[in-house]
Parts: C-alpha cells; structure tokens; sequence
C-alpha cells in the first residue's frame, strides 16, 4: 500500500521521534545540570571573591585567591603529600590487585574459585568511612590490637604509633589505602582476563612460548585498554580521597598526612574563607583534568595501535 514502510522510523514521525529522545533525556540533563554544572559554576565564581561563611556579602577580587593559595606554602605541601599518597597508592591497588586477578584466573576448582573471589572483594564492599573507624582501633598506639601483638610477639619494644608516628603514619594509610582498593582492580582485571581468547595461549605452547612471553604478548595487549581506564578512574578517585584520612588522621600528625581535600576542607569549613577554597578545588579541578587528557591519550594510542 502506499505511503506505508517498515521500521521504527515509518512507525512515529520525525517529530514525535525527537520528542520521545527529549522526554528520556531530559531527567539525566536536569540532574547533571543541578548536580554538576550549577555547583561547578558556582565554585568558579566564588574563587574570585572574598566570600566567607561568616558574611552573606562578598565582592569581586580577581586572581587575588589564586595568587595567594599558590604562594601558601601549606598548599605546596598539601599538594606534595597528595601526589606522594595517590602514586603510591595507585600503584601498590596495581600490584596487589592484578597479581590476586592473575592468580585468580589460575584456579580451576569450580567450588574454590567463588569463594576465593567473594573473600578477595570483602574489603571493597564495606563502606570507606566503616573502614577508617575499624583501622583506626586497630592501629590505637594506646590499646591497638595490632601494636600489642607485635610488643607481645617480641617484634617491637613498645606500642607502635602508626598514626602519630611523623614517619610512619603516611605510609600506614597508603597500606589501609592499597588493602581497600585493590580488590576492585582485581575484580575488573579478572573480568577483563576472561576475554583472552584460550587458543592464543595454546598456540602460544606449541611455538614454544614460556609464561612470560604469554603474559606480555597475549595477555597484556587483550586488557591494557581496561588497566589504563582503571588507572584513570583510580587517580581520580584516590587523588580525592577524603574520608579514610580525615577518619584516621584528620591531616595530622602536624599536617604530615593534609592532603588537598583535607587542605580544602580546613580553608572552606574550619576557616570559612570559601572563596579561598573555591580557588584551590578549581586548581586540583584544572590538574585532574590535565592528568586525564594524558591518559586519554595514551589509551587512544593502544586502542589505534590494536586497530592497525
């Protein structure tokens, strides 16, 4: 008959069609637009005022707040200490948790392999600030359970301070840090395992190759794409970390552990200068930004690379 077609395009008009798209788009766009847009919008202005908690008016002083957070040198060493505990961090989440992915993938029990996988993810289940609290207790240079085993094991002449300690507290969160991240690299790695094709490692056997030469070209070509996303959305995730620290440590011991949330968080609440903290969330804004476009682009190299 004519004028009639098939497919959903002869179904609805043009114009109906884009109105369906709007009607399902619309809620997403409005959250994003009053949960992200409207707060960035507003940090971005504020940075260029003297707003405070304390007054309800503010004026406008143009990179004053810039120039003054860049020559603070508690920034500088905010931002020192931030890069020394996300690199370490990311890096011992890498380790621990590709290492339990690949060993993970080894076990063939169909009974074992469940288990294992559900008591290598306890740590990511529990909530961030639940862990804090749990480790705090644990580390208690008064009554800690584990200073205590190691004075009663002969291992330490006194109760350890872990978290009073100026030179051992920042390492101590990185370990709490790398216990409750890396189970999720390890899960998203293991899945990502799961994707190499098996006969590649077959053929691999019979030309000769050993584990090694398995592992780097079969195995780390088919998931370096999900190990580089992974990094990105750790970085970003690690580099904000707030709560483990602020639980533990609170910053201290004399601001061995401040890191640029917490440095924040003490300019905009303890000491009410908003515009200053504005001006320092849209610093770390503008490195993060700048550290993701390296590794976009280093992802978009491999995935070219695997395409040619």
């Amino acid at each position: 008959m004519k004028g009639i077609k098939t497919g959903a395009a002869s179904v609805y008009p043009k114009k109906d069609r884009n109105l369906t798209r709007w009607l399902f788009v619309g809620p997403a766009m409005l959250v994003v637009l009053c949960l992200l847009v409207y707060p960035l919008g507003s940090t971005l202005l504020y940075s260029f005022t003297n707003k405070t908690l304390i007054k309800t008016t503010y004026s406008f002083k143009g990179l004053e707040n810039y120039i003054k957070i860049l020559s603070d040198p508690d920034f500088l060493r905010a931002f020192g200490t931030t890069l020394v505990w996300t690199f370490s961090s990311l890096l011992g989440q890498l380790l621990v948790g590709f290492t339990g992915a690949l060993a993970l993938n080894r076990i063939n029990n169909r009974i074992t392999r469940p288990i294992y996988r559900i008591c290598m993810i306890i740590p990511w289940a529990f909530p961030s600030v639940a862990i804090a609290l749990v480790w705090k207790w644990m580390l208690n240079g008064i009554q800690g359970y584990i200073p205590t085993m190691l004075m009663n094991l002969g291992l330490s002449d006194s109760m350890i301070q872990f978290l009073s300690d100026p030179k051992l507290v920042l390492p101590t969160l990185v370990f709490i840090n790398i216990w409750f991240g890396a189970p999720m690299i390890m899960v998203n790695v293991y899945a990502a395992l799961q994707t190499v094709p098996r006969d590649q490692y077959e053929a691999a056997v019979i030309d000769g190759a050993n584990a090694w030469q398995s592992f780097i070209h079969i195995t780390v070509p088919h998931i370096k794409v999900v190990v580089g996303l992974l990094v990105v959305l750790r970085t970003i995730w690690v580099f904000n970390n707030f709560d483990i620290i602020f639980m533990t440590t609170a910053g201290g011991p004399a601001g061995r552990t401040t890191t640029m949330p917490i440095y924040i968080y003490e300019l905009g609440w303890t000491n009410k200068l908003v515009g200053r903290a504005s001006a320092a969330s849209i610093l770390l804004l503008i490195f993060l930004i700048a550290v993701c476009l390296i590794y976009f682009a280093v992802i978009t190299h491999w995935e070219k690379e695997d395409r040619a």
